[in-house]
């Protein structure tokens, strides 16, 4: 995705930025188990994504947008909404999936939010936080991200 601003030079960014491209490949085999009509598929994909949202949710919402809203607070309410709005449809993953005949259209509507809201980090959350946070408070998102774990391995240094 996004290499243009250098955030990725980061490590918080980069793991963040590695997490939301899994995801847009994972979305990517959501759409062609829609098309083939594969519904347990869909649900499969929608927990592997949520395994994936889980840490980098807590990432965001408990490292980094906290450190971005007193400078954009619309911007980071915005955000946060929506991903309240995705997890609850995830979560009908877990079960009732297969007895709701408008959940297969209620993700693919999801995950379409989901991939604006990525392309609104990658765009202008992460280069706003390269731009803005201090040392130590990309050492604090650090310390967010060594509590939540990742869904993904970190490169090695």
């Amino acid at each position: 995705m996004c290499e243009y601003c250098g955030c990725q030079a980061l490590a918080t960014i980069d793991e963040l930025t590695r997490e939301h491209e899994e995801v847009v490949a994972l979305i990517s085999q959501v759409r062609d188990a829609r098309r083939d009509g594969a519904v347990t598929r869909m649900a499969e994909l929608a927990r592997e994504i949520a395994s994936v949202l889980g840490p980098h949710t807590q990432v965001e919402e408990r490292g980094l947008f906290p450190l971005m809203a007193a400078e954009f607070p619309e911007q980071i309410a915005a955000l946060e909404a929506e991903h309240r709005r995705i997890e609850s449809v995830m979560a009908g993953a877990d079960g009732p999936f297969l007895t709701d005949p408008g959940w297969p259209d209620r993700l693919i509507d999801a995950l379409d939010l989901l991939r604006q809201h990525i392309l609104k980090e990658q765009d202008g959350v992460f280069p706003a936080a390269l731009a803005n946070l201090s040392t130590e408070e990309w050492e604090a998102v650090e310390a967010v991200r060594t509590e939540a774990g990742g869904a993904l391995s970190r490169p090695s240094a």
